[in-house]
């Protein structure tokens, strides 16, 4: 172990009365037999149930579908491991020497499984209001900066589950043209589908960017013709 689970403790404003708990919790699986995976899985389930409920009562007038959105946009893996890394999580893993020498610290998986294991741990030592608690102070920052708009999917996405969805072919982009120094480079992308005669084209400083602003109009094209 890099640093004592102690000061990790201590650092995420937490006392455990059985503090073993909180040493399993970030003891991952290449360590020990008695590692964090158990934990892991019923701090998972917590944390959703935090979140939905903290979501619910926060957006009163959002459908089902967005505020599921929302909560995965909240609880996935990216998430949790850049919360994981704000509070050097990966500094005081129990690692085993083959996880240690690949920088199993710094994966994301890892740092994730390790912060929902704490929860599960918390939960276990102090019961649901305090794990509660201290969810919502460590995702306060990231819940305020969330709106019912938060997680929407690109429209590049959008518009090839559309094309999915009527079981046609995906839509295609060809770069039509590429101007500019080589460091602010400006990509002009257009976008074609098979329903649609008519092309439409975006601009970005990169082709994917690009290609994401021709499909945003190719959404809008459709809203016209189908509205």
């Amino acid at each position: 172990m890099l640093r004592k689970p102690e000061l990790l403790s201590k650092k995420l404003g937490l006392t455990f009365v059985n503090p073993q708990l909180f040493v399993t919790a970030i003891t991952h699986r290449s360590a020990s037999s008695k590692n964090n995976e158990r934990l892991e899985f019923l701090g998972d389930s917590i944390l959703g149930f935090v979140i939905a409920q903290k979501l619910y009562d926060r957006f009163p007038d959002a459908s089902e579908g967005t505020l599921s959105r929302l909560r995965a946009s909240l609880v996935n893996e990216a998430s949790l491991a850049d919360l994981a890394r704000k509070h050097k999580l990966g500094d005081y893993l129990n690692l085993g020497s083959g996880e240690l020498k690949s920088g199993g610290f710094r994966r994301d998986s890892i740092l994730s499984d390790a912060l929902e294991a704490i929860m599960g741990a918390l939960f276990k030592d102090q019961g649901i209001v305090a794990c509660q608690q201290w969810i919502e102070t460590l995702f306060a920052e990231k819940l305020e900066n969330l709106s019912v708009n938060s997680g929407q999917k690109d429209p590049k996405t959008q518009l090839q589950e559309l094309m999915q969805a009527k079981k046609l072919d995906l839509p295609e982009y060809s770069l039509v043209s590429m101007s500019g120094l080589s460091h602010e480079q400006t990509f002009t992308v257009k976008c074609t589908i098979p329903i649609l005669e008519e092309a439409t084209v975006g601009a970005g400083i990169t082709r994917k960017k690009a290609e994401q602003a021709s499909a945003e109009q190719m959404l809008k094209l459709l809203n016209k013709v189908n509205p």
